[in-house]
């Protein structure tokens, strides 16, 4: 720490939370902005700890990243909010400053510009999109289409009753929402070009074929264990592939910004800590 500097706090906050990549991304970016007296930190926290947290932080707290299972009650902790993110009906990012809580959210930003990374577009004839999930971000990804130009969506479902709220979500944004089931999402594939999946773990493995077959591209945001099934056979049929890792880390990018008022962001220098870290991860495991 240099003379006169201020150390400044900020940490990942969720449940669990020991797997994150965040800490690896936000330290990267804080040591190639010369910021040698900020630190990030992984936090457990639920949904009833995160009041409390919150009012306990002092003044050296620049900001927080929140995961699952934090974003919706986020919204009840903070003095001021985003536009985006009351629409989204979610907070990723609370922003500490002057002993106020800012929240946004930054997940539509990392969609968004990941997908526009990897050439994807959307919209137009022939080019709707299947989004298999209703859970928070699947309504990021509902944003983050409208944002990209479509004017429709499919939303893939277990139990639509309970996909009401994302649902809303897209119509806030401007998108006609259809609401199908998860076991019936093969017959809405072939009008799609771009399929996002925000099922975890290894639920989507199922739709591998199927999706394979429509020659959609694919956004799939699982980012470990990478490559899943769904991605492999995609990549395998020829189709383009973007998965979780590019979202995860434009995300941050933002995060980044916002915490520390700086727009020099080193997009990659966090690209490549984060690449490092998977590849370690893959290893051990």
């Amino acid at each position: 720490m240099t003379v006169g500097e201020t150390a400044r706090r900020a940490a990942v906050l969720g449940a669990p939370i020991a797997h994150s990549l965040s800490p690896v991304l936000h330290r990267a970016a804080y040591a190639a902005m010369g910021l040698d007296a900020w630190s990030y930190a992984a936090v457990e926290c639920d949904e009833g700890g995160l009041a409390g947290l919150l009012d306990g932080l002092g003044p050296e707290w620049a900001g927080l990243s929140l995961t699952m299972p934090l974003k919706r009650v986020a919204l009840d902790l903070v003095d001021t909010v985003s536009d985006l993110a009351v629409k989204v009906g979610g907070v990723n990012t609370i922003v500490l400053r002057d002993g106020r809580r800012h929240g946004d959210n930054t997940d539509v930003h990392g969609m968004v510009a990941a997908l526009t990374e990897a050439g994807v577009t959307v919209g137009g004839p022939d080019a709707g999109a299947v989004v298999l999930g209703g859970g928070a971000t699947a309504a990021s990804a509902l944003a983050a289409l409208a944002a990209l130009g479509a004017a429709e969506a499919v939303l893939a479902v277990r139990t639509p009753e309970r996909a009401a709220e994302t649902v809303r979500v897209g119509e806030r944004f401007g998108l006609a929402v259809k609401v199908g089931t998860l076991d019936r999402v093969a017959g809405e594939l072939p009008a799609a070009g771009l399929v996002v999946s925000t099922l975890p773990g290894r639920a989507a493995d199922a739709f591998a074929a199927p999706v394979a077959a429509s020659g959609a591209a694919l956004f799939d945001v699982v980012y470990a264990p990478w490559p899943t099934a769904l991605a492999t056979a995609v990549e395998k049929a020829g189709g383009t592939v973007v998965g979780g890792f590019p979202m995860l880390l434009h995300q941050a990018v933002r995060q980044v910004a916002l915490m520390t008022g700086r727009d020099d962001v080193p997009v990659a220098a966090m690209r490549a800590a984060g690449e490092a870290e998977l590849a370690r991860r893959a290893r051990l495991a």
